[in-house]
């Protein structure tokens, strides 16, 4: 007999549900949910394989200590008692702000709940932080400057009816598929599409305006837009009056980024730049719709406020049918950050310095709590590599994997005197550690995703822990053995997280069970809010920001005469730790490749799939050469799924000053055949 349990998608931001039907405790497929207000009964091809990691033979189920750099299996008492008594030892030596937290967007809303909890009430530190510093901390940080939020706008549902959409520094159709088939949508509703991509990605195939500049370029290129939708005087002049204000600020700066001035510098016909300004600033219903394109640079923060300037130039924020849209990568990232897995705040944003929130917080917690903002996970391997951090606990994340600057990370965890990682495979990361415990796949565990559109959904278990314990759990444990309980259940844990964050009030799983809720829900009765800055903008009038162009910290030069960028692709996620232990996804794209354009490959004599030697100044690799014209002359791309040849050894920890993101799509490289 077979028992169907509902869900929710562990893979991108976007939120899918499906059902995980289980026979005999074991699943053994996957259905989409028709009635899931996010995919509405469609899946893309990593959802349709979703249940196939989770029993891989390669899953870790026993905890492992090294012992002489060998791993060796341990009972899961002496495992944590051995954790917990390392962390007791290190904070005696060095001090609480030694020690750090890598929490996880892989994790439920609850566990990263219960982690920040622990680094803040166990450990004593506020060195907490999860991988949104390395894909959209540059969103929270940005729109937070300009609408007094870091979040989403508006919904999903929105989409299919918009008159145009402008897609900058996104992939949808690869990314985020369902939201590619949102967009798709539009199309067929007569919607007018705007794609900015240095490549010709699969949006940019069905679009109507296809501006292909150069990575890095994205200031002047919006500074060109608004530029010319004031001086033809298409800019919404009420609004603007009413609802914003420094926008006689922005102009000073921006009346000087005409159409034409910045051709040279993003590569792009001033003529092309006008059609797509006057486009989105004429059609009724429009948004945008960005991710890492956007935010993964050293102006990150810069990047995501020109949007915003943008969209309050033209009116469309705040109302339904227009908005930003940032694109979320991962599953839970929005809510980990939601929960306060971040070096400066607890739940729902609410500052670690106010000491009348800490003091909140204190009460509850019964424990005096740090004062002093944390260290950014940019920081914290800094350092590391330093010798000033000893200590990190990291959960559900594959730094070596997945951070800029691979050397520059190994380096980090290497100077390390304590390495504890909680994973479900044994990654690049998980092999330095010092201790690896089991944790549990989304399958496993009770809880709740929130996804891109701010959108809580329930996590359910279908099959019980394969190594015994939820994440939640472990943490718990090992809190308990330093002397300070936690609640682990999870619905007692999304009870607490709920009383102690105003915009997350009215959240409990009862009110879950249907099809989620949109936050901010700030009480019990509360519906939910789909679109937000209705009326006025969260900080009161949204702020435009004066910005200029302010180039890569690495340029083109005659050593490494190529801008290299990275991305993702549909078949693979991430490190690749889940899809590629799925055959019918690795049979689609079984290794790495680097794209280039035909006139760089005939200039340097590269033939088709020969392999090519890429360079930066942090590394290099061998990979075939994908020759094609949807690729940028002076552009090379590589997408940074895969471990044994890894990407990340290349790109730049060059970072943005305000939000620490690293700029992984664009640094100087140089190609030469092998």
């Amino acid at each position: 007999m077979i028992k169907r349990v509902l869900t929710t998608c562990p893979y991108c931001g976007v939120g899918c549900g499906f059902y995980l039907d289980v026979r005999d405790g074991r699943i053994v497929g996957v259905i989409p949910s028709r009635s899931n207000s996010v995919a509405k009964g469609h899946l893309c091809v990593k959802g349709w394989h979703a249940h196939e990691p989770v029993q891989h033979p390669d899953r870790l189920t026993k905890p492992l200590i090294k012992k002489n750099g060998v791993f060796k299996e341990a009972s899961w008492d002496t495992a944590l008692d051995y954790v917990a008594r390392r962390l007791k030892e290190i904070k005696a030596k060095y001090g609480p702000d030694a020690l750090a937290v890598c929490t996880s967007a892989r994790c439920t809303n609850e566990e990263n709940f219960l982690m920040m909890k622990f680094a803040r009430a166990a450990l004593g530190t506020n060195n907490v932080d999860h991988c949104a510093r390395t894909c959209h901390s540059a969103t929270v940080s940005g729109l937070n400057q300009s609408f007094g939020s870091g979040a989403s706008t508006n919904s999903y549902d929105e989409l299919p009816r918009m008159d145009c959409i402008l897609i900058i520094g996104s992939n949808p159709t690869e990314a985020h598929p369902i939201v590619g088939w949102r967009v798709r949508s539009a199309i067929d509703n007569g919607a007018k599409i705007i794609v900015c991509d240095p490549r010709r990605i699969l949006s940019a195939e069905s679009a109507d305006i296809h501006i292909q500049h150069y990575p890095g370029t994205d200031i002047p290129l919006i500074n060109a837009m608004i530029n010319f939708i004031v001086s033809e005087n298409l800019h919404a002049q009420d609004f603007i009056r009413e609802r914003t204000e420094g926008f006689d600020e922005l102009w000073r700066i921006v009346k000087d980024y005409t159409p034409e001035s910045v051709q040279a510098i993003t590569g792009v016909e001033a003529a092309l730049i006008k059609r797509a300004a006057k486009l989105y600033a004429t059609s009724k219903q429009s948004c945008i719709m960005y991710s890492l394109g956007i935010t993964e640079h050293t102006v990150g923060t810069d990047n995501v406020m020109s949007i915003a300037n943008l969209a309050m130039v033209t009116g469309h924020v705040g109302r339904e049918f227009s908005g930003v849209y940032p694109m979320r990568g991962q599953n839970n990232v929005q809510g980990a950050c939601d929960m306060g897995a971040l070096p400066d705040v607890y739940s729902g944003y609410q500052p670690v310095t106010d000491a009348a929130v800490r003091r909140k917080f204190e009460k509850a917690w019964a424990v005096s709590l740090p004062s002093k903002k944390g260290l950014t996970l940019t920081d914290m391997m800094t350092k590391a590599v330093e010798g000033d951090m000893k200590c990190f606990y990291i959960i559900g994340e594959d730094q070596v994997r997945t951070d800029p600057d691979t050397h520059m990370i190994e380096r980090a965890l290497a100077n390390l005197e304590f390495l504890v990682v909680q994973e479900i495979f044994l990654s690049e990361t998980a092999k330095k550690a010092d201790v690896i415990l089991p944790g549990a796949s989304y399958a496993e565990k009770d809880g709740t995703f929130t996804c891109a559109e701010r959108r809580f959904q329930r996590v359910r278990r279908a099959i019980e822990p394969l190594a015994g314990k939820t994440d939640g759990e472990i943490i718990c444990e090992i809190s308990k053995r330093l002397g300070y309980e936690m609640e682990s259940a999870p619905s007692k844990v999304c009870d607490e997280m709920s009383a102690l964050t105003p915009m997350f009030t009215g959240v409990s799983f009862q009110r879950l069970e249907a099809n989620g809720l949109q936050w901010p829900v700030p009480a019990k009765n509360h519906p939910g809010t789909p679109i937000v800055h209705l009326g006025k903008f969260k900080r009161g009038r949204g702020k435009f920001a004066p910005l200029n162009h302010k180039p890569p910290a690495e340029v083109p030069d005659h050593e490494y005469p190529f801008i290299l960028s990275t991305g993702r692709m549909l078949f693979h996620y991430n490190s690749g730790t889940m899809t590629k232990r799925v055959p019918d996804l690795l049979r689609e794209c079984p290794s790495n490749f680097v794209q280039l354009n035909p006139a760089d490959a005939k200039e340097r004599g590269i033939g088709k799939r020969q392999n090519v030697r890429v360079k930066t100044r942090r590394g290099e690799l061998v990979a075939p050469a994908e020759i094609t014209d949807k690729i940028k002359k002076g552009v090379l791309w590589m997408p940074f799924h895969f471990s044994d040849e890894p990407t990340n050894v290349l790109t730049n920890s060059a970072f943005d000053p305000v939000c620490k993101i690293g700029e992984y799509k664009a640094c100087a490289a140089r190609i030469e055949k092998v």
